[in-house]
């Protein structure tokens, strides 16, 4: 079964925004909204609750895509790097600390381009940037 998703790029301007939108759009129908983590985000484009089941071939239209491409980009992501390094208790302060190096080096990803990978390693997606 073929599936047109779109997100609404507006709706987005920060990492909250970003899965607000993904639950409006993503986990209609359900009485539960998944978690802001980006497995989370990742084993929903799998399937099998919210608008997603089994292996249905997706046309993800991404709206306002160069926006978001900024408002998710290399701020966005020190700042929520930052962020968690405040709670050591909960994250691998190491690993963060790797990741906000890269990124300040010019080598690491944005959340924006993690978001972009995660879509793209699921075959039955077609991002379609708007």
């Amino acid at each position: 079964m073929n599936k047109k998703i779109v997100i609404e790029g507006n709706n987005i301007v920060d990492i909250p925004s970003f899965y607000r939108e993904i639950n409006r759009v993503f986990m209609h129908g359900e009485n539960w909204e998944i978690g802001q983590s980006l497995d989370a985000f990742n084993d929903m484009l799998y399937g099998g609750f919210g608008i997603i089941q089994g292996s249905d071939t997706i046309r993800f239209i991404w709206k306002n895509f160069k926006k978001n491409k900024m408002d998710l980009g290399f701020e966005t992501t020190k700042a929520f790097y930052i962020e968690k390094l405040q709670t050591p208790s909960r994250f691998n302060t190491d690993l963060i600390r790797k990741w906000l190096d890269a990124l300040e080096k010019g080598m690491g990803k944005t959340f924006f381009e993690i978001v972009i990978d995660i879509i793209e390693s699921h075959g039955n997606i077609e991002l379609i940037e708007e």
